[in-house]
């Protein structure tokens, strides 16, 4: 039997490293454990592309369908990953590269923008003509005041257009340049009449001879904003303001006095005023004589003049007898100093004339009367009381009305609060009702489908599901193959055989059993069966056990 055993080849030495035994598995766990390890790090990967996604923030917003596709292109060159978020309104770059990406596109001259200013003058071309140059500056010059106005805050668009005639030395009457403005405001902003007045002046100042009566404002709605002729069509955002602020003022005043009287969920309060925003001037004089007995009588100016004089008195009359015979004295005697004697050939006659004009101080007054604008001419008050509530003796909510008297009171009170005037005509109105209080109902959504849980799903769906994966991975196809590389190694099967072909050893005896309690277990026929086998052929017995170390089928 020792002969038939030693006849057998080199016996089978299982391996003993962790490699060798990895090597020694079969190929069907060897693919397993192949597919897991790729499965584990595809998943690591996409683990860590995940997280580094989820910090993204706004590079650039609202920009015009060509900046934005010049800036995707730039983009993907400069291998910075991007995302386009607000419905492709908004381009997203990861956030510790939002800074350097911006100045990176802004040395690239993006993003241009729709409007353009004087850069236009950077790229002249040669043998462009006098016309040509001109249009090129009045575009620069809009697009500059366009950028200019759109940077105010309640301005999220503008164009500016400009009316710059050609200016001739050899006209005479020069035309005025002319420019209109259309503003696009953002949504629930206005603008005051100060703002309206800034962008009017700014637009007249940046243009050489534009006076502010040359420039139009208008919105989006197509109403004029400034008023160039100097009368308002209607209340302005300003006027509006003060108007809000009188009702909104005697409002405040109504609540704090009466509601610690009824209570303050039991109050509602509304007031109108009318405000008179027009401008009068009234001019008048008035004349009146230094009366009484102090009076004074100024001389406000004395003007006198006196003149003297003498002319010779030169002969008359027709040559003759006639006259060189002298006048006879009148018979009859006239009223008052008779008159000169005059003789012929007189030697002279004198005349004198003698002037004087005196003016007095005439009392005088001027009065300027101005209205003041934003008076009040009538203040409408409402106010609506609850129903006083009480407790019945079973402990239920009763609501009972006021009384006349105390609506009266409170009446009262309104009236001192807004400062009631019958002459100006105010009316302040105080109703006793009971207030409706509609049942607010609770539509509150299961914890699945409520906003916060939806966003921490998404953000954790697909870690998690990720994770889920690997664990699938880790426990169906590496643990096998690392648990079946790990497992302790096979005895020898060469020493099996010699211990099964040479059982004659002598065994410690033990005590005889109990036939009758015992039986012999009818596997020993088998067992029997296989001894007897391998000790008549300890070679096949050999190989059927390499092949089961091997892992290989029998034939």
């Amino acid at each position: 039997m020792d002969n038939v055993v030693a006849a057998n080849p080199t016996p089978l030495v299982p391996a003993t490293g962790f490699g060798a035994r990895l090597a020694a598995l079969p190929v069907r766990s060897k693919m397993m454990l192949g597919t897991g390890i790729a499965g584990l790090v595809a998943i690591a990967t996409a683990m860590l592309l995940w997280g580094s996604q989820g910090d993204y923030k706004v590079l650039f917003a609202n920009l015009a369908d060509k900046d934005a596709n010049a800036i995707l292109q730039q983009l993907d060159a400069m291998n910075v990953p991007r995302r386009l978020g607000d419905n492709g309104g908004a381009i997203l770059v990861p956030a510790d590269k939002v800074h350097e990406v911006r100045l990176k596109l802004a040395a690239s001259g993006l993003p241009k923008g729709s409007v353009v200013g004087f850069e236009l003058m950077d790229n002249a071309r040669f043998g462009q003509t006098q016309f040509q140059e001109r249009l090129t500056f009045q575009r620069g010059l809009e697009g500059e005041l366009t950028r200019t106005i759109t940077a105010m805050d309640a301005v999220e668009n503008a164009r500016v257009h400009l009316a710059l005639p050609n200016q001739n030395g050899f006209f005479r009457e020069q035309q005025k340049p002319t420019a209109s403005v259309m503003l696009t405001l953002r949504g629930g902003r206005t603008l005051d009449r100060s703002q309206i007045a800034g962008i009017v002046n700014l637009v007249s100042r940046s243009v050489p001879e534009m006076s502010a009566k040359s420039v139009s404002v208008l919105d989006q709605t197509g109403a004029l904003l400034s008023q160039t002729d100097g009368a308002q069509a209607g209340l302005d955002a300003q006027q509006l303001q003060y108007v809000n602020q009188i009702e909104s003022s005697y409002t405040k005043r109504i609540l704090e006095l009466l509601e610690p009287v009824v209570g303050r969920e039991n109050l509602r309060a509304n007031v109108t005023a009318e405000v008179d925003f027009s401008q009068s001037e009234a001019t008048s004089e008035e004349f009146k004589p230094n009366q009484g007995n102090d009076a004074r009588v100024t001389v406000r100016s004395q003007q006198s003049s006196e003149q003297n004089g003498s002319t010779a008195t030169m002969p008359t009359g027709v040559p003759g007898a006639a006259s060189n015979t002298p006048p006879t004295n009148p018979t009859a005697q006239l009223t008052g100093t008779p008159p000169p004697l005059q003789t012929a050939g007189a030697g002279s006659n004198g005349n004198s004339r003698r002037e004087a004009v005196t003016n007095y101080e005439v009392d005088k007054t001027v009065r300027v009367t101005r209205n003041a604008t934003g008076a009040i001419k009538r203040i409408n008050a409402a106010v609506v009381v609850n129903h006083r509530t009480t407790l019945d003796p079973k402990g239920k909510p009763v609501t009972t009305a006021l009384s006349a008297e105390e609506i009266d009171k409170l009446t009262a009170l309104v009236q001192e609060s807004v400062g009631f005037s019958k002459d100006r005509g105010d009316s302040v109105k105080v109703v006793n009702a009971p207030f409706k209080v509609e049942p607010v109902e609770k539509n509150e959504l299961p914890w699945w489908k409520q906003p916060e849980v939806l966003d921490l799903l998404r953000a954790g769906g697909v870690p998690a599901a990720l994770a889920f994966l690997g664990l699938l991975i880790v426990f169906g196809l590496v643990r096998p193959a690392v648990k079946a590389a790990l497992a302790p190694p096979p005895p020898p099967p060469g020493a099996t055989l010699d211990a099964v072909v040479d059982d004659e050893q002598a065994l410690p005896g033990l005590p005889a059993p109990d036939v009758k309690a015992l039986e012999a277990p009818q596997g020993n026929d088998r067992l029997a069966a296989a001894r007897s086998m391998a000790k008549d052929n300890p070679a096949a017995v050999a190989s059927i056990v390499r092949g089961w170390v091997n892992g290989e089928q029998p034939a």
